[in-house]
């Protein structure tokens, strides 16, 4: 699978006043920004505090480095003077980081040790703003502590492990001892003697305790020879890095682990000694086969179970092929939704192929582009649950602008590909390498966006807006900078810019607060909008990204927007010939005052011949009108004017600051297809985004009703997804056929 990002976090040592951090405070920088920041031999380092969105510029000597385990524990505590002296401590940091859940711990409740087992290891909230929450330790007292607790094991209304009434306390770290001491890892060593022991039973996979001088440390059966008396025991990483194991010759020094069912999870160790996959832990997004054809799920827990000597994996399943809801003989491993649960063996389970991650690698190297998907192949490449591109936090913004962009139109491949400046190759590359080509093939995953979006905040330097949606819907559409689009014409603008041409595929529409428009067209807020700010296109574009008049969810210009699925941009050309509204002839001038003139029609510069324009302004109300005279093309004598057409290829739409996207994939009038990258959740904070793509045919029936129906349609009466398209559209997105080929 595709490698996440992720963060690097530090602990403040020190106190700085400048930029308003306490000592003991927590905080971090992404690891792609860490290794690509300007100048590494900076002595200071810009790091984002837990709480805040703004990164701030703290000195290296105040920052100590933390694995995201102990910045998860040391934010567990209340206070940051209490984080920071169990930071230099460490021992109870240490400690915590070797408990697993099933080991026998004590825990401090109101001056009073009590004894108990580990039963959850986690978040009790989930994170807003900041990437990790505090982890804390559920514990569920034993013995004659029982009922000396606090809850069953929920936390303000949410079940986190099962217990009896007042038997459960939840606690930071620094509150919970291990029974007994457990080394962090298992190392190659010699046995001294050491007393027999009753011979026990032993199968494959049992964990066993075994002693090294006065010290007790834990392994893994892997191998068993009961004749011989032989077992070989997994062992940890060496100083190498590499996975090593030992044979004992007498089983008779082995016991069996206490904690023989805990959660393997976090033990690769394990896993690789077994012959697993060694991508597949907790959390891992993986697929089964189940005879009846293959079942996706998320695993939620790896361990041992009763009775079963190999590793098993707790699956919640995307469907309801499940045996379960994450028991297993009435006691509880994970949590899930009936029949949504399933327990298979480990080495059954293989990483997921609908993420192929590294699987579409050989294109990274790759000068060839991945043409995009034709009309006949939407249906089998494109259509369907985790389809499309896989939503990453909140980017929907981001996988919505590139999924209309790219996935069925190649109207920006040469964005691809062209000569770039330094600082935009990244960009391009990330573009070409990690996001349009597998897209075009297979689904895309949110960890690339979330690559493109690191490369957009280098371009800009300006790292802390990251969490701002439109900074980096804006950044992107700065980069389809190329080609085209405005030419200044009208006297005013004449003396600011100077007639001046503005290249940019992007163009945001204004209109006139006051304006007589009720329900319009594209076509038509295009054309008032350069009519009031004095525009025209300089040359037809290739590309054509026109944004809305909408701020936000509280102020919409027009409840409902008609999607012109032709541009006509004839008359919005500076020069080239126009067609007289009247006789169809050839025009020689134009009257800007007769634009909102209804009697000629509701669209549409007033473009005339010489003699209409004659007739229509002997008029008394238009006899004042100045018209201009237009520029015509050097050696244009054709009698036939061409008219000059943009297709609509896609939409974006957005409602309370969620993003989709419609896109057109075809010639027909019924070829839509709608896609939400955040359609569906699996699981919370660990699980992930479910995508989709469908069609919408729904859609044209509003495209086709007539004006005065489709005014009348209440919105959230409209059939399927319509009404995003019509209340929700925010960019339309064009393109032109003929000058695609070119640019």
């Amino acid at each position: 699978m595709a490698p996440k990002s992720k963060n690097l976090y530090f602990i403040t040592t020190a106190t700085t006043a400048l930029h308003g951090v306490r000592a003991g405070q927590i905080c971090y920088i992404n690891e792609d920004l860490y290794s690509l920041r300007k100048d590494p031999k900076s002595d200071t380092l810009p790091v984002i505090v837990l709480g805040s969105v703004f990164d701030r510029n703290l000195p290296l000597e105040v920052l100590e480095p933390l694995t995201k385990q102990e910045a998860e524990y040391l934010l567990a505590l209340e206070t940051p003077k209490e984080r920071l002296e169990e930071f230099i401590q460490s021992k109870n940091l240490k400690q915590a980081e070797d408990l697993l859940q099933g080991c026998e711990v004590r825990v401090e409740q109101n001056g009073e040790w009590l004894k108990g087992v580990v039963r959850y290891i986690g978040r009790l909230k989930e994170p807003v703003i900041d990437p990790i929450a505090g982890v804390y330790f559920g514990v569920e007292l034993q013995g004659e502590d029982t009922g000396k607790g606090e809850n069953d094991g929920t936390y303000q209304f949410k079940t986190f492990f099962t217990c009896q009434k007042n038997c459960g306390i939840f606690a930071p770290f620094n509150r919970i001892n291990p029974m007994h001491t457990k080394p962090s890892c298992f190392c190659h060593a010699t046995l001294s003697g050491l007393p027999e022991t009753p011979i026990e039973k032993f199968s494959v996979g049992d964990r066993v305790v075994y002693f090294i001088g006065s010290e007790h440390r834990h392994g893994m059966v892997v191998k068993l020879d009961e004749e011989k008396g032989t077992v070989l025991i997994s062992t940890c990483k060496d100083e190498l890095n590499s996975f090593t194991s030992s044979w004992f010759n007498n089983i008779n020094v082995l016991s069996k682990d206490e904690t023989e069912r805990k959660d393997t999870s976090e033990s690769p160790e394990i896993a690789m000694a077994l012959g697993i996959n060694a991508d597949i832990s907790k959390n891992s997004m993986v697929e089964v086969n189940l005879g009846k054809g293959p079942a996706y799920g998320t695993v939620r827990w790896i361990g041992c179970l009763p009775g079963k000597p190999e590793l098993m994996a707790g699956l919640e399943l995307e469907e309801d092929c499940g045996v379960n809801d994450g028991t297993f003989k009435n006691h509880r491993f994970f949590t899930c939704p009936p029949k949504r649960g399933l327990f298979v063996k480990l080495t059954s389970c293989q990483p997921d192929a609908r993420f192929l991650g590294g699987h579409f690698n050989f294109l990274c190297d790759s000068i060839s582009l991945v043409p995009p998907v034709g009309s006949e192949d939407v249906l089998k490449v494109l259509t369907g649950r985790m389809k499309g591109i896989q939503g990453h936090c909140n980017s929907c913004y981001m996988d919505s602008a590139l999924f209309s962009l790219f996935s069925c139109s190649s109207v920006l491949d040469s964005l691809l590909f062209k000569v770039t400046k330094q600082n935009e190759e990244p960009i391009q590359k990330t573009l070409r390498r990690d996001i349009v080509c597998p897209l075009r093939r297979y689904i895309l995953c949110g960890s690339h966006c979330l690559n493109i979006n690191m490369c957009l905040m280098l371009f800009q330097n300006v790292f802390f807006f990251f969490f701002w949606f439109f900074f980096y819907l804006f950044i992107f559409f700065v980069y389809l900078h190329i080609k085209t689009l405005l030419i200044c014409l009208h006297n005013r603008y004449r003396q600011t810019f100077g007639g001046k041409v503005e290249s940019s595929y992007f163009y945001q529409i204004f209109v006139d607060y006051n304006n007589s428009l009720v329900l319009p067209t594209v076509q038509q807020l295009l054309e008032h909008s350069f009519y009031n700010s004095g525009l025209r296109l300089a040359e037809v574009p290739s590309c054509l990204i026109l944004t809305m008049p909408r701020s936000g969810k509280k102020f919409k210009m027009f409840s409902k927007i008609i999607p012109s699925l032709e541009l006509d941009i004839t008359a919005l050309l500076s020069n080239g010939p126009q067609q007289c509204v009247v006789c169809g002839q050839l025009a020689h001038v134009e009257c800007t005052e007769c634009f909102g003139d209804p009697v000629f029609s509701s669209t549409g510069f007033k473009l005339f011949c010489d003699t209409c324009s004659a007739q229509v302004h002997l008029h008394p109300c238009r006899q004042f009108h100045k018209p201009t005279t237009l520029g015509l093309p050097e050696g244009f004598l054709s009698a036939h004017i061409p008219r000059e057409k943009l297709e609509l290829f896609a939409v974006l739409c957005i409602e309370t600051s969620h993003y989709v996207s419609f896109v057109k994939h075809g010639p027909k009038t019924a070829d839509w297809i709608f896609f939400d990258s955040m359609a569906d959740r699996m699981g919370d904070q660990d699980g992930y985004n479910v995508p989709q793509v469908k069609e919408c045919p729904e859609v044209v029936r509003y495209l086709t009703m007539p004006l005065a129906e489709l005014a009348a349609q209440v919105p959230r009466e409209m059939e399927g997804v319509a009404k995003r398209l019509f209340c929700d559209g925010y960019m339309y997105m064009y393109r032109s056929p003929n000058m695609a080929l070119y640019r």
